[in-house]
């Protein structure tokens, strides 16, 4: 006769035994056979530098599980002077047929599959001790039998220790329960972005490159691999701190690195370059101009009906897979200016940019520029005065970028860096708005139009505008106030246009547009500007006149 209290004891033992059962997971591991130490970043492109250590005595060497958007012409070999480098070949094959070469993104994958296997695996198994507990709390073989076949009646303190043993047994099943589902559910999060972008890429990363080389190493010795791969790239962005007080602009440089080109760059030195290795090495050529006489016009036929064509063929499955490949590949246009050389960003740092063009922002140094101060308002459109900095380009080359503005330490808005760009300031400078002035009140007053008959015959049509502005600066010190205004152009020889300033305008064509005139002066602290356009227009009165402001 066995005891009550003894068999759920050992049950509640062995239910103990397959929760830390259900625990195990399985890891592998995998090993490169080189690694890579260097990556220069250009616009669309990166020359991936890879070095391998070669044994004394070797006579060959592969480099494996390339990604496949290599490019096979860009190859340079290089090794130490002890290892004398031969010829090489590439191989292109299917990922599948290489299983050495499983991405680092396949193995998070598989360990976080792993893991849910595991955690399904375990709730399982309290699901069977849930159960049987459900069983023994039912009556099912909760007594002994006598020697006739019998159930026995268990006794009250059997009753009490039983109770015991189902309720701590049944709360902790419950609470494992709850623990395993809240850890399945964080794994299915984590695992969802990356099945994804395992999906994403999987044409680019169907097929991987193997180079493999024939040398003689009479010493261990270093055996370098340098190519370029399409797709990763940087973007400049930049901040912008203005000091009013100090005429100051501090430019913060930044980059975005991204690409997915198939291969991660772990703890790699990474050189951001504005060069353009992929642009055109030669300027085009200007096309013969020629002069004849025209053939006299031929009379027209009917047209042949044409001839039915077959379908044209499918693209290749291969080139349809790198053009897919290259849409799915990050993109930036970076703009440059032609100095006749480029400017590479060294960070000092080690980088990790993984292959899921995932964005890194790297900070690439400062710069502080002696600013030009101005208060630009353009009553005409609206009556409020903006705060613009002119600053000199600095040296180096300065690609065009996004800019975050700071006036004070305070964020005031973004903007675009373009030192090449057209731009209000003076050559070889930009300007840079930092949001409103609202210690300059700016009114317009409204426009006066007066049209009347002129000529002998009252033949012609004149028509007078006059507009006027005051400016009133509230702050404790000095401006530099610059109003624009908008005066008519004529673009037809019958049409005469007069125009009287007070005061006169110090630009009649301002940021080299006809007709955009610029009054610019300074402005005492406490002190209000008057200015004030008027313009006559003269045209024959049949004309119809066009005019668009």
């Amino acid at each position: 006769m066995t005891p009550t209290i003894g068999f759920a004891t050992r049950l509640a033992v062995c239910a103990s035994l397959l929760l830390c059962a259900a625990g195990t997971s399985l890891a592998q591991d995998s090993s490169a056979n080189s690694r890579i130490a260097r990556v220069t970043v250009y616009s669309g492109t990166a020359t991936v530098e890879r070095v391998a250590k070669v044994a004394m005595g070797a006579r060959s060497f592969t480099f494996s599980c390339l990604p496949a958007s290599l490019d096979a012409q860009s190859l340079q070999i290089s090794a130490d002077a002890s290892v004398r480098v031969g010829e090489f070949n590439v191989l292109t094959e299917d990922r599948d047929v290489a299983p050495a070469c499983a991405s680092p993104l396949d193995g998070r994958i598989r360990d976080l599959e792993d893991q849910i296997a595991g955690v399904k695996a375990e709730s399982g198994a309290l699901g069977l001790v849930d159960s049987y507990l459900k069983g023994v709390a039912g009556g099912r073989g909760t007594g002994d039998e006598t020697p006739g076949g019998r159930l026995q009646s268990p006794t009250p303190a059997q009753i009490t220790a039983m109770a015991d043993v189902l309720r701590k047994s049944g709360q902790d099943a419950l609470a494992r329960t709850h623990q395993l589902q809240r850890k399945q559910e964080a794994l299915e999060l984590a695992l969802k972005p990356l099945v994804a972008e395992r999906n994403r890429v999987a044409s680019q990363r169907a097929r991987v490159v193997s180079v493999s080389i024939n040398l003689a190493a009479e010493r261990e010795g270093e055996l370098r691999l340098s190519y370029q791969v399409r797709g990763p790239g940087w973007q400049p962005t930049y901040r912008a701190t203005l000091d009013p007080a100090k005429a100051t602009v501090l430019l913060e440089r930044q980059a975005l690195v991204a690409q997915n080109s198939g291969e991660d760059w772990s703890n790699v030195q990474l050189v951001l370059s504005t060069g353009q290795p992929g642009r055109a090495t030669q300027g085009r050529l200007p096309r013969p101009w020629t002069l004849d006489v025209a053939p006299p016009p031929q009379p027209m036929t009917m047209a042949a009906p044409a001839m039915a064509m077959a379908p044209a063929a499918p693209p290749a499955p291969v080139a349809r897979e790198r053009s897919m490949a290259e849409e799915a590949m990050p993109s930036f246009d970076v703009s440059t200016t032609d100095r006749g050389f480029a400017t590479e960003f060294a960070v000092p740092q080690r980088i990790t940019v993984p292959s899921s063009g995932q964005r890194v922002t790297l900070a690439l140094g400062n710069h502080s520029a002696a600013a030009t101060l101005l208060t630009r308002t353009a009553p005409a459109v609206e009556d409020v005065a903006y705060l613009v900095a002119e600053v000199a380009t600095p040296p180096g080359v300065w690609p065009a970028g996004a800019v975050g503005l700071y006036r004070d330490g305070a964020f005031v808005g973004t903007g675009r860096l373009d030192f090449g760009a057209p731009s209000t300031a003076p050559a070889g400078s930009t300007s840079l708005s930092f949001g409103k002035d609202d210690l300059v009140t700016v009114r317009a007053e409204a426009p006066q139009d007066l049209t009347s008959a002129a000529g002998f015959t009252g033949s012609r049509t004149e028509r007078r505008t006059r507009r006027a502005y005051s400016v009133e600066n509230r702050h404790r010190s000095g401006i530099t106030l610059q109003v624009l205004h908008a005066a008519p152009v004529s673009r037809n020889e019958k049409i005469e246009v007069e125009s009287r300033y007070q005061p006169q305008p110090a630009e009649m064509a301002f940021n080299r547009t006809p007709g955009t005139v610029a009054w610019q002066q300074p402005l005492a602290a406490g002190a209000t500007a008057q200015f004030s356009a008027e313009h006559t227009i003269r045209y024959a009165k049949e004309l119809q006149l066009q005019e668009r402001q």
